[in-house]
């Protein structure tokens, strides 16, 4: 049954059996909304309504890359997709550095959102910076990064990261690696501002990738952990929706 406006009821099973829901994925660092698109087809396939977006400078809007892109622009990125589009009832997917979006968009748009789903993702509590949850020598090596390379304020995209998030198919390698774009360093200081009250009364799940795991994600699974987000696992590695695409969206489907 369709409404008027051609979208289906809240609660409407899928042919799949399940009920149907409306997902937000976001991509981490140095992607796009395309490192999504393999399990959004499926989600798709099986009734979903999927968004998902491409943050202001990366994937196909690297164009709109300046030293001005921070932590903020990529919540607004977020909050005005929600608002335009006109999501309720929303089950929000954070990939990596995306994590470190969540308290802030969860603050302005709670009353829009179901569920938040940390994909492989850090999380920052406020006052926190993606720099503050990283490893210290990580931090600094995307400061000299930027400062050698990235003219001081961005973080260049170079197929060495592959190795860093275990993405080792060589297929995958010749698809991902000339895609990646260059990352604003100011996404990686700025630090978050919010009141965690909207998001910790969310329901949240960490989905930690396990083969092999990233290092770097430790405090922040810790952190979420202690917060109260419920723990599943995936045997990929950072990359997962693009290694296991199918396995990716079995696991949301089953949260969904």
């Amino acid at each position: 049954m369709l409404l008027e406006n051609g979208s289906m009821p809240s609660g409407h099973r899928s042919r799949y059996g399940g009920h149907m829901a409306t997902v937000v994925l976001v991509h981490g660092a140095m992607h796009g909304g395309w490192a999504w698109s393999p399990v959004a087809r499926i989600l798709r396939s099986r009734g979903h309504e999927v968004h998902t977006p491409t943050l202001t400078g990366q994937g196909e809007r690297r164009a709109g890359l300046t030293p001005e892109v921070g932590v903020q622009t990529h919540v607004d990125d977020l909050t005005e997709l929600l608002w335009f589009e006109d999501l309720h009832d929303v089950v929000l997917v954070l990939h990596s550095y995306a994590g470190v979006l969540a308290g802030p968009v969860v603050e302005r748009c709670a009353e829009r959102l179901r569920q938040v789903v940390f994909a492989g993702a850090f999380t920052a509590r406020p006052g926190q910076s993606l720099a503050d949850v990283e490893p210290p020598a990580v931090a600094e090596r995307y400061r000299e990064l930027a400062a050698g390379d990235g003219d001081g304020w961005r973080v260049p995209a170079t197929t060495a990261f592959l190795a860093q998030w275990a993405v080792t198919d060589p297929r995958l390698q010749a698809f991902v690696g000339p895609r990646l774009t260059d990352f604003p360093l100011k996404s990686v200081t700025d630090a978050v501002d919010y009141d965690p009250g909207p998001l910790l009364a969310l329901p949240r799940v960490y989905l930690e990738h396990t083969a092999p795991p990233l290092p770097s994600l430790a405090a922040s699974m810790a952190a979420a952990l202690a917060d109260g987000a419920a723990h599943r696992t995936i045997a990929t590695g950072h990359d997962m929706m693009l290694a296991d695409p199918d396995g990716t969206a079995d696991l949301l489907g089953e949260l969904l």
